[in-house]
């Protein structure tokens, strides 16, 4: 077999900044990984985001996928790769253009590689920087007329912060994501600003391994897992203290193991959220396969981005189209 790995660190602008509890920036650094397959004139592209926050780096990551060189050559497989390698964004930019070249080479789609529907358009949250009150009201005001809205809070002062949003969005479905920021003599207060907004979802209040407090709490808006959980094998660790999981593939390490989670967590009877990190359509575009199954949808990457890969998903105003075949899979 005659296929051959490149990969390479791309940069890219975001609009403005954007802002967490645990930092700001002001652009997306993300890793492509191309695999191409020689013999049959075809390649297949994955794109990932490094997060510190799970202890990577552009640096590191570049090296844990060069590191799969052989292997590629030697015919690689997504099965395979599952042993090889733990989840996370090394993983999900091979394991997606293992998915990629598949589709060119045997002409079909990846949702039908996949086992999955074809993907339908899909309305996606749109992310408000964390910031002042008057500040995140301001930016709420400008997206007021998007119909999901998706609030990054910071901890202190957050009952402030949600009440703004919903003064300057009265209208819109709102999630809160506090980036685990909350903690448990806060839980009171920030829990009942939430049902006052009319919050729909409340996303990692607090601190992934110190979530305790979560368990047997009354919830009357549901919790969502994200930094608590990467794959399967952290379901059995979220039982009594969230209702739904934030599937990233940069957690699970690609579209093969986020498929699989998404059916055990439905088996389980937790809501789905599909989210992101800040990255490009080319990164968006295999985690629109599983929008069908998610109630949130939160792929709102390349719309906080200056400029995005061309050609990239369309979006109509909050509404993502599938992607085409030129873009991925």
């Amino acid at each position: 077999m005659s296929r051959c790995l490149s990969v390479a660190v791309e940069r890219f602008p975001i609009a403005g900044a954007f802002t967490i509890a645990r930092g700001s920036r002001t652009e997306s650094v993300v890793v492509c990984a191309r695999i191409a397959d020689d013999a049959a004139g075809a390649a297949g592209w994955g794109e990932c985001v490094p997060y510190a926050r799970y202890g990577e780096s552009p640096e590191s990551v570049l090296e844990l996928i060069r590191a799969q060189g052989e292997a590629v050559a030697a015919g690689l497989t997504r099965a395979e790769l599952l042993e090889r390698m733990p989840a996370g964004a090394a993983r999900n930019a091979l394991d997606c253009a293992l998915f990629d070249l598949e589709a060119k080479l045997t002409g079909r789609r990846a949702f039908e590689i996949a086992g999955l529907p074809p993907p339908a358009p899909a309305v996606t949250a749109y992310t408000l920087s964390l910031g002042s009150p008057e500040s995140m009201e301001a930016a709420a005001r400008a997206a007021a007329g998007r119909p999901l809205l998706k609030v990054k809070l910071g901890g202190e002062g957050d009952p402030a912060r949600i009440a703004a949003v919903r003064r300057g969005a009265p209208d819109a479905r709102l999630v809160v994501d506090a980036n685990e920021a909350w903690r448990p003599e806060t839980l009171a207060a920030n829990l009942a600003a939430c049902l006052e907004a009319g919050v729909g979802l409340i996303e990692q209040p607090l601190p992934a391994g110190d979530d305790a407090a979560l368990a047997g709490l009354a919830r009357p808006i549901p919790i969502c897992a994200d930094e608590s959980l990467h794959d399967r094998a952290g379901l059995d660790a979220l039982a009594d203290r969230y209702d739904a999981i934030n599937i990233k593939l940069d957690k699970t390490g690609g579209l093969t193991e986020a498929v699989m989670l998404a059916h055990e967590a439905r088996a389980r009877g937790l809501s789905l959220m599909v989210g992101c990190m800040v990255g490009t359509s080319l990164a968006m575009a295999p985690a629109m396969l599983l929008a069908h199954h998610a109630d949130y949808v939160d792929l709102d990457g390349p719309l906080l981005l200056a400029r995005d890969r061309e050609p990239g998903l369309v979006f109509e105003g909050s509404t993502i189209q599938p992607p085409r075949p030129e873009l991925w899979g």
